[in-house]
Order: structure tokens, then C-alpha cells, then sequence
């Protein structure tokens, strides 16, 4: 098994920050550990401890950076301006992300309002192993509704909640803002939408089914 990017392979984007890279890669750790019964994986644990190798290493990532090939440029994934990753507070902003982006396409497509399990995984810049919880929570609240083909839709419901919450949660705010969507491909706004590390970000409870 061979890798051509770490930084798809670690599910990050190319400018992520030390600590970023050390966080994805401890929560990876956890998963694909040969140790771990579910979900250990030797192979790809190797390619893991391989990637942080070189990744983790200001020299080392340097030298990798300079001979990778560069790509078309593309909007960077919420995760590289977002704190997906720290325990309760990252998945409340991974439930805010979700909400602003099957929003943002109701809005814009209302005939087409659904958005494939592989768009939010782009988007949000990870794997769908970091979103089940994430979207089997929004989905028994009522907020979102899940077809056969796994693609997601925003209910009337979630409408209400982004509408009446956007006020009170600065960044839903943040992730609404922008002109052109948070999740449109290569818009400038996307990249600037963040959220400060002790912004409160609660969600309050719905009206669906829990």
C-alpha cells in the first residue's frame, strides 16, 4: 500500500497548523492501532506513523512540500480554520457545519436541496468516520433527513433552528456570512470563515425526535 499525499491521507489540508496534524493523527492512531479489535488497520498504521514522520517535522515537511506536485488551487476545507477536533467543543461545530451547509444549498438549489455524504466530507475537510455521530445526532433531532443514496437535506425544522440561532451562536454567524456560501468551491469568503476557540457555540435542543 502506497500513499501519494500525506496530506489527503491524513484528511487535512496542506497548510494546517503543528498542532493540527498532531491532533488528526493521534485520533487516527486511536482508530487504526493494530491493537484496536474494531478498526486497527497494521498497514495503514504504518502509513500513518509515516506521514506524521515527516509531517510533524519542519524540515522534513518542507522538503516534501517543495517536490510535491501543485494542484489547481481549491477552497481550503472548513477544517483547516476550524477546531473540528477537541473533544465536545468540535463536535458542536462539526453539527453548526453540517446545519450551514445543507442551508446554504436549500437556499441556492431549492430543487436539488440534497448534499452527498462525499461533498461533506469534502467540505468539512475529514473522513465520514468523524461525522456519524455528528450526523446520526442532527438527523434524530429532525434537522436533517438522510434518502437512499445517503445524500443529506435540511428539514424545515433545521431551516427554523439556523434562522432563529444564527444571532446567538457566533459561528453559525461566521459560516452564514459569506456572499457566496461557506462551502462554495474556490470562494475567497470560504477561507475566511473561523471561529474563535472559546466562541460559545451550544446547540440548543430541537423539536425532533431525540
Amino acid at each position: 500500500m502506497e500513499v501519494s499525499n500525506y496530506y489527503e491521507f491524513l484528511q487535512i489540508s496542506p497548510n494546517a497548523e503543528p498542532d493540527t496534524i498532531h491532533r488528526v493523527y493521534r485520533f487516527l492512531a486511536a482508530r487504526l492501532h493494530p491493537d484496536n479489535p474494531e478498526t486497527g488497520d497494521a498497514d495503514k498504521f504504518f502509513l500513518l506513523k509515516q506521514a506524521y514522520d515527516v509531517l510533524s517535522n519542519p524540515a522534513s515537511r518542507a522538503e516534501y512540500d517543495s517536490g510535491s506536485i501543485k494542484e489547481a488551487p481549491q477552497a481550503d476545507p472548513l477544517s483547516s480554520s476550524i477546531d473540528f477536533m477537541d473533544n465536545i467543543e468540535g463536535e458542536l461545530n462539526r453539527r453548526l457545519a453540517v446545519l450551514a451547509l445543507l442551508y446554504f444549498r436549500r437556499r441556492t438549489s431549492p430543487s436539488t436541496p440534497d448534499v452527498s455524504l462525499m461533498e461533506v466530507e469534502g467540505r468539512m475537510g475529514f473522513p465520514r468516520e468523524y461525522l456519524e455521530f455528528t450526523l446520526w445526532y442532527l438527523q434524530k433531532k429532525g434537522y436533517i433527513t438522510r434518502a437512499d443514496n445517503s445524500a443529506f437535506t435540511l428539514t424545515a425544522e433545521g431551516v427554523d433552528f439556523v434562522e432563529t440561532q444564527r444571532a446567538n451562536i457566533p459561528t453559525l454567524n461566521k459560516l452564514l456570512t459569506s456572499g457566496a456560501g461557506p462551502f462554495a468551491t474556490g470562494g475567497v469568503e470560504a477561507r475566511k470563515a473561523s471561529t474563535s476557540p472559546h466562541a460559545p457555540i451550544i446547540v440548543p435542543a430541537g423539536n425532533g425526535a431525540s
